[in-house]
C-alpha cells in the first residue's frame, strides 16, 4: 500500500481530494475545541483556570513526538528503499512538527509559572523536549543549507534517525526520574485520569491537531512535487535550446 502510493502521480491524485477533506476537517474541530476548552469548558479544582492551557499544551506537544516519529519512518523508507517521495514526506513534515514542539514549550512555559512557580527548570521532560524542538531546527538547517536536494535529504534522513532516539526519552522521562512535570493523565494504565468535561474538548482538540498537520504536510508535499516538475521543465527546455 504504501509502495502505491511512493508514485508521485498516485500520490498526487490522492491528496487532490484530500487536501481539502483534512483541511475542513482541521478547521472545523478547532472551532469547536478551542472555544470549548478555553472559555466554555469547567476550570479544574487545584489549577484553576490555568488548565485551559492544556487545551493548547497537550496536543502539541503529543503531536510533536508524533511527527517526528512520522518523520523516523519516512526517512527510513526513503534510506532504505529508495523512495523520494518519502523524503519529501519527511521534509514537508518537519515544519509542522517544529511548530508544534515549540508550540508545546511556549504553553508548557505559561503553564509552569503559576503552577510549578518557575518559567523553565532543567528537568529531564523538559530538557528532553527542548532537544527535539532543536533537532527539528537542525533537520530544517540541514535541508536549507545543502544545495543539493538529493544528498540533503539522506543527511538529513540520518540525523532524523539519530534524533529518534531521543522520542522515548521525552515520552518516559516523568517515569525513568523525578521531575516538575505531571506523570500521563491520558494515555495510562487504567485508562484517562480527566474528568470528561475536560476530556472531550482536550481530545476534539488532538484531532484537530492532528487533521491540520495531514493537511499541511500534505500541502507542503504538493508544492515541492509541484517545484520539482517545474526546475524538470525548465532543466529540458534549457537542454533543448541548447
Amino acid at each position: 500500500m504504501l509502495t502505491r502510493y511512493a508514485n508521485p502521480e498516485r500520490f498526487m491524485r490522492l491528496s487532490r481530494w484530500a487536501l481539502p477533506v483534512t483541511a475542513v476537517t482541521a478547521v472545523a474541530l478547532f472551532a469547536i475545541g478551542l472555544p470549548w476548552g478555553l472559555f466554555f469548558a469547567p476550570p479544574d479544582y487545584q489549577q484553576g483556570e490555568t488548565v485551559r492551557i492544556m487545551f493548547v499544551h497537550v496536543p502539541s506537544s503529543s503531536l510533536a513526538l508524533g511527527v517526528f516519529t512520522f518523520m523516523g519512518a519516512a526517512s527510513l523508507m526513503g534510506l532504505v528503499w529508495g523512495h523520494t517521495l518519502a523524503h519529501v514526506a519527511a521534509r514537508a513534515a518537519a515544519p509542522v512538527g517544529a511548530v508544534y514542539a515549540g508550540l508545546s514549550l511556549l504553553t508548557g512555559s505559561l503553564w509552569g509559572a503559576p503552577t510549578w512557580g518557575t518559567w523553565w527548570e532543567w528537568d529531564a521532560r523538559l530538557t528532553s523536549m527542548l532537544v527535539l524542538f532543536l533537532t527539528y531546527l537542525g533537520y530544517l538547517a540541514l535541508h536549507a543549507a545543502i544545495p543539493e536536494r538529493d544528498r540533503a535529504a539522506r543527511l538529513a534522513a540520518v540525523l532524523c534517525l539519530a534524533g529518534l532516539i531521543n522520542v522515548p526519552i521525552v515520552k518516559f522521562s516523568v517515569d525513568w526520574w523525578s521531575t516538575l512535570h505531571q506523570p500521563a493523565s491520558l494515555l495510562r494504565e487504567g485508562g484517562a485520569s480527566i474528568h470528561p468535561d475536560l476530556l472531550w474538548p482536550l481530545l476534539i482538540n488532538a484531532l484537530a491537531f492532528l487533521f491540520a498537520f495531514i493537511a499541511l504536510t500534505l500541502a507542503g508535499m504538493r508544492a515541492e512535487i509541484f517545484q520539482r516538475r517545474v526546475e524538470a521543465a525548465s532543466m529540458r527546455q534549457a537542454r533543448a535550446a541548447a
